[in-house]
């Protein structure tokens, strides 16, 4: 048979082609408002009912890849196929949120006994809206947050937007990709939502360094019960790069890590176990 490292060689070279021509599509398309699609059938013997658990970011920071990890568990259910990312809370903010809205949410996670389900839409972070939201829907919800380098997050925020928009990037992007690694203020706003002991804030650094163990610590904290996967389920990206990744000057990374490094140096005093070691810009900014 092929040898390991070549059939994923092969793999990996097929991802990064399939990613390459979706890419392409949705520049060709345009934008489109992100939304969830119809909710799925309910087999018989499920029932439907808020979510197990809840990723809610950061944009590039692994989270495609560590949801799909999670769904690997065999306790752990997606009904129809569902998207990771629902988007159910995007326009939320000009729109009213009523009893009949959360029904509508509990649709998407249908399970059979003693199973569970979630999704995770790193959007939900920034959304200043959203945390609140998702307490009221979700109350006894598991909240996932994946950590990454703010200044590398930065990077392959706007490598993703390079490849996938029609236009240049313009001052509104850099400050929005910008506000996306303020992490500590977005977290404050999910621990006023939820108890500490039900947020689980990982690093994306530390999965790559050592993935069993920290997905070990995953599903520990989703209740889920101990479950060894093959070491080829951790190769691999989700959504490979395509492209060359996008570098800031030298002024405007000289202003990121100024603004990051205070962000950072509080987000060590809100997340007791965050490890800024794990960041160069951290180590850069004499914070670790």
């Amino acid at each position: 048979g092929t040898p390991v490292s070549l059939r994923s060689q092969v793999w990996a070279r097929a991802r990064r082609l399939a990613v390459r021509g979706s890419r392409a599509w949705y520049r060709w398309r345009g934008p489109r408002q992100p939304g969830p699609p119809p909710p799925p059938r309910v087999p018989e013997g499920w029932s439907a009912g808020p979510p197990h658990y809840v990723g809610v970011g950061a944009q590039k920071a692994g989270t495609s890849w560590w949801n799909r990890l999670i769904q690997a568990h065999p306790d752990v259910v997606n009904a129809g196929g569902q998207p990771k990312e629902l988007h159910f809370f995007d326009r939320s903010w000009e729109t009213s949120f009523a009893e009949a809205d959360i029904r509508r949410y509990h649709a998407y996670f249908p399970v059979p006994p003693g199973k569970v389900a979630g999704e995770w839409t790193p959007g939900y972070l920034i959304d200043f809206w959203t945390p609140e939201l998702i307490a009221r829907a979700a109350p006894d919800a598991r909240i996932l947050v994946l950590l990454r380098d703010p200044l590398e997050r930065f990077r392959s925020g706007l490598t993703h937007q390079l490849a996938t928009a029609r236009k240049p990037l313009g001052p509104r992007d850099i400050q929005g990709a910008f506000q996306r690694g303020l992490y500590a203020p977005q977290l404050r706003r999910v621990l006023a939502a939820f108890p500490a002991e039900r947020v689980w804030i990982g690093q994306y650094e530390a999965c790559r360094a050592d993935p069993a163990q920290q997905l070990a610590r995953t599903y520990a904290f989703l209740g889920l019960a101990p479950h060894e996967l093959d070491p080829d389920a951790f190769r691999g990206e989700v959504n490979p790069t395509t492209r060359e990744k996008f570098e800031p000057s030298a002024a405007l990374r000289a202003a990121l890590l100024a603004g990051y490094a205070r962000d950072m140096a509080q987000l060590s005093e809100l997340v007791a176990g965050i490890d800024l070691s794990l960041w160069p810009s951290a180590r850069e900014a004499g914070l670790a």
